[in-house]
């Protein structure tokens, strides 16, 4: 990688095609697993190829509200972003942002170096994806370096088109309504009961008695489940 990490960036994701997406979409109330194959001519051999695959975990979506967004925005930015901050909290109360956020299982990861030309190994891979018949299964060609990078550009084509579902499930089940009325003092005692939860897992069970007082389960559903003990 060269010393311009961002010109890098840009190289990664402007050489990045997602030859084989795919056709399932992100669970609205749980974790997907993505495999991928991500293919690549390497950067020091001519006609050699890396061909890696390995599966990448992208969370459950998370509702983020105006106000939790206006508090975004005004960490490290300035005066104008605090005003468009207050603005869009009073404003925009429709506004509704879904974040994702994924992370690489490295514990499936595998890699194999291949002296054929790309062409040839992009048409077997293509083949073998086809033959597994797994709707969470991606062929991705991109670089070799940085080419954890292509797998963003992979990320963020399955978010865009999941997020349309996930909204409309969330709203099925009025997650958004629920997290809002809320108030602000009540998220902030179901903060600290998460907190205290952490620091000692026998106050789980108090935690979900608070979640179902105030209807809030399902909104922190797998935030819960997360803290129960296994």
């Amino acid at each position: 990688m060269s010393a311009d990490k961002a010109l890098d960036f840009r190289y990664a994701v402007a050489n990045t095609e997602i030859l084989v997406a795919p056709s399932g979409t992100l669970e609205t109330f749980g974790s997907t697993i993505v495999g991928y194959v991500h293919v690549c001519e390497t950067m020091d051999s001519v006609e050699r190829c890396r061909v890696r695959t390995g599966r990448m975990k992208l969370a459950r979506p998370q509702i983020v509200t105006p106000a939790a967004y206006s508090e975004m925005l005004l960490e490290g930015f300035g005066e104008e972003a605090r005003k468009y901050a207050e603005w869009l909290a009073e404003n925009e109360e429709s506004v509704r942002i879904l974040r994702y956020g994924y992370v690489l299982k490295r514990e499936s990861f595998s890699e194999e170096t291949v002296g054929r030309p790309l062409a040839a190994v992009v048409e077997d891979a293509k083949r073998d994806v086809a033959s597994r018949k797994d709707p969470y299964l991606a062929l991705v060609l991109g670089v070799d370096e940085p080419w954890d990078v292509c797998l963003v550009k992979l990320f963020r084509e399955i978010v865009a088109r999941s997020a349309r579902k996930n909204f409309s499930e969330m709203a099925e089940r009025r997650l958004f309504d629920r997290k809002d009325a809320l108030g602000p003092e009540v998220r902030e005692e179901i903060e600290r009961a998460f907190a205290a939860a952490e620091r000692d897992r026998s106050l789980v069970k108090q935690l979900g008695a608070l979640l179902q007082k105030h209807g809030a389960f399902e909104a922190y559903e797998e935030r819960f489940f997360a803290l129960v003990p296994r």
